[in-house]
């Protein structure tokens, strides 16, 4: 996610079970946010274990697809609202209501004002659906036609995290405008998507639910796990004593802070085409924007310190909720001009057309701090797109003595990232090795992908349901045998009469008899 954090410390290998406080101990938000994680593991794996890699409730099964085409200038599809886990990870396509406003009559008659309750609608469609942000301007966006050839339609799923950039009643505004947010979320995005027939190497014209399954968890095995592998490493740069001695002089690890490293790919594909940026703020520092004027950004601020400000030679992502989603890249922009008094950045060039000039997706700026590619036998690589090509089978320098690695044959997709802490106190990395101390690969931290067959789509016609359901575990409880009851009966009559003769039956003769038997002993 990019937030503003320590590091990340939730390792599912290690069986922690729970995250214990200590008294008297420095609280880290990495503790919290393992504890966070640890529920939530054992949550999501309990859930898959019981209903499977991917089912809804029998009586309120979410994501119900129904095909309408023809009769519209476009065709779309309704998806009806209920509850599906995929993977274990809740997925709600309930829509809210939409709320009643306090009428402009003050006087209006009651019964009116129950009249004019707006009701949420029944469904989404696959154009207003919350998170696709489909465009109907965009050819790869629309639908196939089910005349031509049967589609499928499956669930895809995913988290991304959200700050007060994107979500400003995320912000306590009793803090006043200067001072920083507070915590972040992680959102659970859902997205309707098509797929042919042909995408799953299915050649029937008219295939068999149980074919369409197989294929798709074929497909959607290779979709979700990631080629691509990186690695991490310190090592003392070629100019460190040159530099003032403001770490210890045997330390690789050469920055005067303690980071958090993130880098990300940008542009997806093979490594050739690949391209990848870092920060050294976990991509945290974002600056929402209030206007676009042709090249030039107004910022609802410009950060709040020197560390977390824009300068002159940034590169930043231009980008808003939609493209967010969207996991789209878009070129990086570098920063050419700042206005301070006036809140403003002029970049290098305009914006992508459609990007971030609607209010309510909440456009800003993401900064990245490379500023140029890795420096080979003597010269620099250029950016491309303004970020830094990927080049697979050697050591890639960031800063200070931060390098990193690229496993050979990887495919790269946008916005699967890697994590890698840097620390002052031991001048180094914290990465993964072996005993030999050399540098683990690994795959990347996210972005996981979890996907489900939906419908196949052959007309306009009942679709072919793909979803599976499962019922109440829950039951009556059964009727005991005669016995059973009999000796219940007998139990309670034999505790009333206990209650009714304190006694038990004994006449009181008898019991002074016994007490003085009693005495005599």
């Amino acid at each position: 996610m990019h937030a503003d954090l320590s590091r990340l410390t939730f390792r599912p290998e290690r069986h922690y079970s729970a995250v214990v406080a200590q008294q008297g101990r420095v609280q880290l938000d990495a503790d919290t946010n393992e504890q966070t994680a640890i529920q939530l593991h054992q949550a999501r794996t309990l859930a898959a274990d019981l209903i499977g890699r991917h089912g809804g409730p029998r009586d309120a099964c979410g994501f119900r697809i129904e095909y309408v085409g023809g009769k519209h200038d476009i065709d779309t599809l309704n998806i009806h609202g209920g509850r599906y886990y995929v993977d274990g990870i809740l997925v709600d396509a309930g829509r809210p209501a939409p709320g009643t406003p306090v009428p402009d009559d003050a006087d209006a008659d009651a019964d009116d004002q129950d009249d004019a309750t707006p009701q949420p609608p029944a469904y989404w469609t696959y154009w207003d659906q919350p998170d696709g942000f489909r465009d109907p301007e965009k050819p790869g966006d629309r639908l196939p036609s089910p005349a031509q050839s049967p589609f499928l339609v499956y669930l895809n799923v995913w988290e991304r995290s959200v700050t007060a950039a994107e979500d400003p009643a995320l912000r306590e505004v009793a803090l006043g405008a200067a001072m920083p947010d507070t915590a972040a979320r992680v959102k659970v995005v859902w997205q309707v998507l098509a797929l042919s027939l042909a995408a799953l190497d299915i050649e029937e014209t008219d295939p068999s639910k149980e074919v369409v399954r197989a294929a798709f968890d074929k497909w959607a095995a290779r979709q979700a796990a990631p080629s691509a592998r990186l690695a991490a490493r310190s090592e003392r740069p070629d100019h460190a004593d040159e530099d003032p001695c403001l770490v210890k002089p045997d330390a690789r690890y050469r920055g005067p802070e303690n980071q958090l490293y993130r880098v990300e790919v940008h542009a997806a594909g093979e490594a050739k085409d690949a391209t990848f940026k870092w920060s050294r703020e976990n991509g945290s520092v974002v600056f929402p924007v209030d206007e676009l004027d042709g090249t030039w950004v107004q910022l609802a601020s410009l950060g709040f310190d020197d560390k977390l400000d824009l300068d002159v030679g940034d590169h930043v992502e231009f980008t808003d909720t939609a493209y967010a989603s969207r996991l789209e890249s878009l070129p990086l922009l570098r920063v050419e001009e700042l206005d301070l008094p006036g809140r403003r950045v002029r970049l290098s060039a305009e914006p992508e057309p459609g990007v971030g000039r609607l209010p309510h997706l909440h456009p800003f700026l993401r900064r990245w701090d490379h500023h140029e590619g890795p420096r080979r036998k003597g010269r620099t690589t250029s950016l491309k797109g303004g970020a830094v090509p990927v080049t697979e089978g050697e050591w890639l320098p960031l800063e200070d003595g931060v390098e990193v690695y690229f496993a050979k044959g990887g495919t790269y997709r946008t916005g699967d990232h890697w994590i890698i802490p840097a620390r002052t106190a031991t001048g180094r990395v914290e990465w993964p090795a072996d005993p030999a101390r050399r540098p683990l690969l690994q795959g990347p931290a996210g972005i996981a992908r979890h996907l489900a067959p939906l419908a196949l789509i052959k007309g306009e016609g009942s679709p072919v349901d793909l979803r599976y359901a499962f019922g109440w575990q829950a039951s009556s409880v059964p009727a005991a045998d005669e016995a059973a009851l009999a000796a219940e009966a007998q139990a309670s009559r034999e505790e009333q009469a206990a209650e009714a003769d304190p006694s038990g039956g004994r006449s009181q003769t008898t019991g002074e008899a016994e007490a003085s038997a009693e005495g005599d002993r």
